[in-house]
């Protein structure tokens, strides 16, 4: 991963900087399944899990989000999202494939979801998730430590 690139624990100061990165990188995916993107809708998904938000940033500044719950049995990746102007230049990547390699060392899958013509789709397939359930909305994925 960059080394200007890390983590922080999200804190309710990030709202603001999370419904904009929400909004940018989430609306047109959502409405293309018939969800609500009005500001109430995106609020509750940004506070759904929050003790396991963490904010992407560079440097100092924030430019992404990762929620990740490590449960003992499995891990699951409920939100990534990256802001448009850093997209296209393997952050996200860096982050899944450091999050891979830690649950390949305890032994645990990852799963996550991903909206229906959601283009990070194809970043999951390279990475080695596969198919495990087609829903309404969403398709679900897993990745298995080797």
């Amino acid at each position: 991963m960059n080394q200007s690139i890390n983590l922080r624990a999200a804190s309710k100061d990030d709202e603001p900087f999370l419904l904009q990165l929400r909004k940018l990188t989430m609306t047109e995916h959502l409405e293309r399944v018939a969800v609500p993107v009005d500001d109430e809708a995106h609020y509750l998904r940004i506070r759904s899990n929050f003790e396991d938000a963490k904010i992407i940033c560079e440097g100092n500044r924030s430019i992404g989000l990762i929620k990740l719950s490590r449960m003992p049995d499995e891990w699951h990746v409920h939100q990534i999202q990256i802001m448009p102007s850093h997209q296209g230049r393997g952050i996200g990547k860096a982050i899944l494939t450091a999050v891979l390699k830690e649950a390949e060392h305890v032994g645990v899958p990852v799963t996550l979801s991903v909206l229906h013509g959601n283009p990070a789709r194809r970043l999951y397939d390279q990475l080695g998730f596969q198919f495990v359930a087609e829903l309404p909305k969403s398709t679900k994925l897993v990745w298995h430590p080797r």
